[in-house]
């Protein structure tokens, strides 16, 4: 779009199209590994040579090597991805075995029964954490106590393997959410001018994206969750899921990025103010 057609355009759409193209830019991994689950679905044969979570765990790790290669993520940004790589296989081992999910298809590279493409999709999140904050230029403000945020961040995680012995505390912890993060602002720019969303809000919006990626995963037969038929959506409970563990996402993206975190208010300011 040429200069002359962007002023044709009112202010606040044009600031939605480069909110909305900025936002693509930054999900481009989960993109580009959601494309080749589509893709991959379509064409596959079971007789080719190479099987179909094979060959998404070498296309995954060749776009991770080509981000880092074409400096599309920092080293930074790698540690992220690695750190919640390992945190999500983790809890993927832990739920296979617990029967929540499957992984109908079998390929070479695995663990425990789960291909080691699928760290990668928890990868995707860590990407989209890390290169959101860089591109929006973003600032957290006011942040609450950092040891609250690393509790919250523990407990969330801890609940995913303990609710399968003990009381579920969801419910819990989602208040929790809210009274721990809901003056904490995210601030972002998108041209010059500051914009901020309060960060619960925009824990629940990432939510419902994922939750819409998980039912094409599910759609694609690349895994399936236990109870759900042929063709059925994801229970809106793994929205809640998505929504908790989003938390765990954002304060281990802060093990790195601490200096984007503030313990007092800020006011709407310029980057040069910055």
């Amino acid at each position: 779009m040429g200069d002359k057609a962007r002023r044709l355009l009112p202010a606040t759409l044009r600031e939605f199209g480069m909110f909305v193209l900025k936002q693509g830019w930054a999900a481009l991994f989960g993109a580009l590994l959601l494309a080749a689950i589509l893709i991959s679905k379509a064409i596959w044969q079971p007789d080719w040579p190479l099987t179909r979570y094979d060959a998404l765990f070498v296309f995954a790790l060749g776009t991770q090597i080509l981000f880092l290669v074409l400096r599309l993520e920092s080293l930074d940004e790698a540690k992220v991805i690695l750190i919640y790589h390992f945190v999500g296989t983790v809890m993927e081992i832990f739920k296979l075995h617990m029967g929540s999910w499957d992984y109908p298809d079998q390929g070479l590279a695995e663990i425990a029964g789960v291909p080691l493409f699928s760290g990668f999709m928890y990868a995707a999140i860590g990407s989209y954490m890390a290169r959101v904050i860089r591109i929006f230029d973003m600032q957290f403000a006011p942040y609450p106590p950092y040891w609250i945020t690393l509790v919250l961040a523990a407990l969330i995680y801890g609940n995913f393997f303990t609710h399968h012995f003990l009381p579920d505390i969801r419910m819990a912890l989602f208040a929790a959410t809210l009274l721990v993060f809901w003056r904490t602002r995210i601030w972002f720019f998108i041209g010059q001018n500051p914009r901020w969303m309060p960060l619960p809000v925009a824990a629940f919006l990432s939510a419902i994206f994922i939750w819409i990626a998980e039912n094409i995963g599910t759609f694609t037969a690349t895994w399936t969750y236990a109870g759900q038929g042929v063709g059925d959506f994801v229970s809106f409970g793994k929205f809640g899921s998505w929504y908790l563990l989003l938390y765990v996402s954002f304060v281990l993206v802060t093990l790195v990025f601490r200096d984007v975190l503030s313990r007092r208010a800020i006011t709407p300011k310029t980057r040069d103010q910055r």
